[in-house]
C-alpha cells in the first residue's frame, strides 16, 4: 500500500507540525526536580526550617495558583536572602521561579502565581548570604490541571 504525496496531503501535515509540539507531555520528574534543586544547592543540604511556603493545598485550576515564599532574615548586609528558587515535580520544566534580593529589599519575601500541571510536590529553597541554605516543601492536590491535557 503506498500513499501518495499530495499538496493537500502535504500542507495539512505541515499546518498540523506545530500543533503535535503543544500535545506534548509534561518534562518534569521527581528526578528532574532534584537534579534542578541540586544544581541550585551546590550539593548542600537545606535546613528544613527558616522558610515558609504558602501555597493551597487543594487547588480548583491549576491555571493560575497564588504562592508566597517567606524567609525569615533581617536583611542586613550581614545576613539576607540572596536568592529563592521555588521547584515542581510535574510542570513542563522543573523550576518555576527564582527570584534575586538584596539588603534593600527589606523584607526576604515574594508573590507570585503560577501554572501547575496537576497534582505534585512544590519545593522552595532559599540561599542565604551566609551561604547557608533553607527549603520547604508542600504537597498540593490539582483539580483541574494546567500545562497538558489529561
Amino acid at each position: 500500500m503506498t500513499i501518495a504525496a499530495s499538496r493537500r496531503r502535504v500542507l495539512a501535515l505541515g499546518l498540523a507540525a506545530p500543533l503535535m509540539l503543544l500535545c506534548r507531555r509534561a518534562g518534569a520528574t521527581p528526578e528532574a526536580m532534584a537534579a534542578a534543586i541540586e544544581a541550585f544547592t551546590g550539593g548542600g543540604t537545606p535546613a528544613e526550617s527558616g522558610i515558609t511556603l504558602d501555597i493551597p493545598l487543594l487547588v480548583e485550576n491549576g491555571n493560575s495558583v497564588p504562592i508566597t515564599v517567606s524567609v525569615e532574615s533581617a536583611m542586613t548586609e550581614e545576613d539576607h536572602v540572596e536568592e529563592i528558587a521555588v521547584f515542581n515535580e510535574a510542570n513542563p520544566l522543573p523550576d518555576v521561579v527564582r527570584v534575586r534580593l538584596t539588603p534593600r529589599s527589606s523584607l526576604g519575601r515574594f508573590q507570585t502565581r503560577i501554572r501547575l500541571a496537576g497534582s505534585q510536590t512544590i519545593v522552595a529553597v532559599a540561599r542565604m548570604s551566609d551561604g547557608s541554605l533553607r527549603r520547604a516543601a508542600v504537597s498540593v492536590i490539582v483539580t483541574a490541571p494546567a500545562c497538558r491535557e489529561s
